[in-house]
């Protein structure tokens, strides 16, 4: 079987920081509450004139200028970032392959929302083994979604960490690194008309264009009970059809959540603190905190050598996504 590994990893994060107290101010919530709570200090805000686009192809560009890889080379252009792009009915995955000079690629994308990393990186691994013409990968995702936020909106408070951030990375169809390995996904579609943003499709095309909650109560009284073990299904399953088990996993990039859920998280794992990434400076980024989460680890020395790293994710509609990244080479 083809060994499809993940080259790099690269990120962009706009410059604008909203602090915890800002989001206490808008929201009326305490700010001990935003920072205890709800897990963040603060959270990226693109600017005005700042696109899913713009976001995506500055992750790219630094992937880019850091590898050296020619973007002439690249096969696809995946993008599997916010639904909220540019515009309402729009593919911006030919937008950015154009901008960043991968002219020789077909470019996809598809709204996997939250749990975008594990299921890109599962697409990816699955598309260059299919297909062994194709050579690269690139995948990227940006999140703008701190502008579908409205703080008055008590039906929405639980996405008021919602933050702005892109990342990409390169994956190769033969390569001798940071191996892609398991992946594994639940859905339970039941809650699939949960959280949206209720208007402006063909239901209402008028009607309410910030992202809310139907029912909060019914969606976390169900939650409460079925995110954990799903959680954990979907971890186990991906380590599994990786040949490992738990114990095996050295790292761990969750999605950004409120602290008792990640704290949570790490006991059903029995994994340490110091063995994941908490995003609390960046807030919940829609598909991309996983990915940002392995690009800084690698980068501050968390993620060495033979490391087995799971990239956990679950997202609206609702899904939960895992997979196993080996990080470094098995020769090293």
């Amino acid at each position: 079987m083809r060994h499809v590994g993940l080259l790099a990893t690269a990120s962009y994060l706009p410059e604008r920081w909203m602090t915890a107290a800002e989001v206490a101010e808008r929201s009326g919530i305490p700010e001990r509450v935003i920072v205890e709570k709800f897990g963040i200090r603060g959270k990226h805000i693109a600017g005005p004139d700042e696109h899913a686009s713009d976001l995506s192809v500055c992750a790219v560009e630094r992937l880019l200028d850091e590898t050296g890889f020619d973007p002439g080379e690249i096969d696809v252009v995946m993008y599997y970032g916010s639904m909220w792009r540019d515009y309402a009915v729009w593919q911006v995955a030919p937008h950015i392959a154009d901008r960043v000079g991968a002219k020789n690629a077909f470019a996809i994308e598809y709204d996997n929302v939250s749990h975008g990393t594990p299921m890109a990186l599962r697409v990816a691994r699955d598309l260059l083994r299919a297909e062994p013409e194709l050579g690269s990968i690139l995948v990227v995702a940006a999140c703008r979604e701190s502008y579908l936020l409205d703080y008055r909106n008590e039906k929405s408070r639980f996405m008021f960490n919602f933050g702005d951030g892109a990342v990409a990375g390169l994956l190769l169809g033969d390569a001798d690194r940071n191996a892609v390995l398991g992946a594994h996904a639940i859905t339970n579609g039941a809650y699939s008309l949960q959280v949206k943003v209720p208007g402006g499709g063909s239901v209402d095309p008028d009607g309410y264009r910030f992202l809310e909650v139907q029912d909060p109560t019914e969606m976390k009284s169900g939650l409460d009970a079925e995110s954990m073990p799903n959680f954990i299904a979907a971890a186990k399953g991906a380590v599994e059809r990786s040949g490992l088990t738990l114990a095996d996993l050295a790292f761990v990039c969750p999605l950004h959540t409120k602290r008792s859920m990640f704290e949570a998280l790490l006991a059903e794992l029995e994994m340490r603190e110091d063995q994941a990434v908490y995003l609390d400076d960046t807030g919940h980024m829609s598909g991309v905190d996983p990915l940002l989460g392995l690009d800084r680890a690698v980068r501050d020395g968390r993620v060495v050598n033979g490391d087995a790293v799971l990239l956990l994710s679950a997202g609206t509609g609702y899904t939960w996504a895992a997979t196993v990244v080996r990080w470094g080479s098995p020769r090293d």
